[in-house]
Formats: C-alpha cells, sequence, structure tokens
C-alpha cells in the first residue's frame, strides 16, 4: 500500500518553521518522511555527506522547508539500533520466520539471525508457520527455554496472528526468513491494510527481484511500521553486520548465567576445561544446537580481522 505523498509546502510559507518525522522511503538521494503533517519528500543538508552520515529508513529528523516550500532533512536523532544491510535505522523488532517443513528449520540460521539482533539491541521474536502441515514439536521449546518470544501461526486459518499482531502494535518491526517459509502469506494475515498479494511484494513497489538495497517503511493502521526489506532472507552474520568472538557469548541469552564462572577467565566456551557453559550444555540446561551454532559463529569469527571489518 503506497503512502500517499503531501507535497512541499506553498513557497514562502513558515521557511523556518521544523517538524520532526520518520523516513519511510529512500531512493536516489530523495527521503519521504512522514511528518505530524503529512508525508514529505526531502532532500538532505550536505553536512550529512561531509560527516559519512547517510539518512536510512526507520531514522526519526527534524525538517525544515526552504523559500521556495522544499523539503530538507536539518537533523537525524541518534539511532537505538541500526543495520547496515539492508540498511535500517531504529528497528524495534526483528521477526525471524521459520516454517515446520517444506522447508524444515534451519537452527543455524535461527541462532545466527537472534544474535544479530541481541547484539543491534533490536528484540528477537521467532514465529513458526505451517503449523496446519506440522506441529513444531520440541524446536519451539528450545527457544522458549532460552528467553526467546516464539509463536506458531496457520497462514491458512491465521490462527495465531491476532497475537502476534497485537505484540507488533507500535513498533517498527522487519521480518526475515528463508525462501518459502510464508512471510508473505503471514504479513497478509497480520497487516491486511498492507493489501500485499503473496508473492507480489516486489511486483506492487515496481522493482525488479535482483534489487536487494531498496527498504520502505509501511505505516499501519494500528499504529507502529512494517518495513519491506527485500533481500533480507539472505541477511547472515557477514563481515558488515559481524560480531567479533569476544562479544559472541553475550548475543546467547541463555549464556548469561555461566559466564564469568569458568575455570579461566579468557575462556572461549568452545572446549575448554572448567568451562561453566559447557557444563550447563552437558546438563541440558543450555540446549545442545544452540552452543552448536555459537561454535559454529566463533569459528568463522576466528576468521575476520577488525580492520576488515572497519574498512570493510
Amino acid at each position: 500500500m503506497k503512502n500517499p505523498i503531501t507535497g512541499s509546502r506553498a513557497a514562502g510559507s513558515l521557511r523556518n518553521n521544523s517538524m520532526n518525522g520518520i523516513i519511510i522511503r529512500s531512493l536516489g538521494g530523495i527521503y519521504t518522511v512522514d511528518a505530524p503533517e503529512g508525508i514529505y519528500e526531502c532532500s538532505a543538508r550536505g553536512i550529512f555527506r561531509k560527516k559519512g552520515i547517510s539518512p536510512v529508513c526507520g531514522d526519526n529528523v527534524e525538517i525544515s522547508f526552504e523559500k521556495d516550500g522544499s523539503a530538507v532533512i536539518d537533523r537525524i536523532c541518534e539511532r537505538s539500533s541500526f543495520i547496515v544491510r539492508p540498511p535500517l535505522a531504529n528497528l524495534d523488532v526483528l521477526v525471524l520466520v521459520s516454517s515446520t517443513c517444506e522447508p524444515k528449520p534451519n537452527t543455524t540460521l535461527i541462532d545466527k539471525f537472534t544474535a544479530i539482533a541481541v547484539y543491534k539491541g533490536i528484540t528477537p521474536v521467532i514465529v513458526f508457520t505451517k503449523i496446519d502441515k506440522s506441529a513444531p514439536g520440541d524446536i519451539a521449546g528450545i527457544y522458549r527455554k532460552c528467553g526467546f518470544e516464539v509463536f506458531e501461526i496457520d497462514n491458512t486459518t491465521g490462527e495465531g496472528s491476532a497475537e502476534l499482531a497485537a505484540r507488533l502494535a507500535g513498533k517498527l518491526c522487519a521480518f526475515t526468513g528463508n525462501t518459502g517459509v510464508g512471510k508473505s502469506s503471514l504479513l497478509n494475515n497480520i497487516f491486511p491494510d498492507m493489501e500485499l498479494s503473496t508473492g507480489e511484494i516486489s511486483k506492487k513497489l515496481g522493482r525488479g527481484r535482483h534489487t536487494t538495497r531498496h527498504v520502505e517503511l509501511f505505516k499501519l493502521s494500528g499504529g507502529g511500521y512494517v518495513a519491506d526489506t527485500p533481500g533480507f532472507s539472505s541477511f547472515d552474520v557477514n563481515r558488515y553486520d559481524i560480531i567479533f568472538k569476544d562479544k559472541l557469548a553475550g548475543c546467547f541469552p541463555e549464556f548469561e548465567g555461566f559466564i564469568g564462572k569458568c575455570r579461566f577467565p579468557d575462556c572461549a566456551h568452545i572446549k575448554e576445561k572448567g568451562c561453566a557453559v559447557l557444563e550447563a550444555v552437558a546438563s541440558g540446561i543450555i540446549p545442545a544446537s544452540r552452543h552448536q551454532s555459537y561454535a559454529l559463529m566463533y569459528e568463522e569469527a576466528s576468521k575476520l580481522k577488525e580492520w576488515e571489518y572497519k574498512n570493510g
């Protein structure tokens, strides 16, 4: 559902007046800002370019109006969170969608997504779809045990959709997950006002399937925004949003009660003797699949150098 553009103000009117809003679209150096008085297409002050800062969707900004009525972004407010690719600021909730079957759940992928979300200060919410075909079984219990919010939804009947919609009300949220898990159907069920047909999101937005950098926010009638993030299904722990190995354990919430209790202060929680985390895994307190994902991510992070990340 496209947001209508109110347009710029009349020439000469309220030149020094300013207002706050949120960027809901960014394309070709033009930023669409949703403000209390309407929706405006804005340019950005040159000072941002000089400082190496780029406004992105989700940014809370202050805009003002020139003599000719055109709108300009004067200030970008402090961000609560930021993802580089796709570029998105102030995301409250990242919804990780996995089907119970066809395709079967990929716990490694879910664990990477949750770790990145925790690292970025974003609340991860896990959704299992296709429960009409197969129950999520123990896998849903694994994530609930680790402290994550988990929803089970039947896209054919809408069962569970209302609960998820209520959880996301008033939030800025984005959805991610492998192709075929039912993200489009899920969006249709919980946000019917978006008016997006299953499998037709990219077509509605007028872009090809190879466009992966454009992000757009859709304002919801119940409050909040949902981010359409093309290419987000392939979002992964990469060099742009990497968690370095010394920060990784803190991104697994179930490790929290055991970190600092190991025999060695620099314990990597991989195979060290006297590791409190490994003891918790052996006793079943920490799910084995979660630790396996941690070990895989730790190995990947060990191969990266900080200078590569900064210059990547």
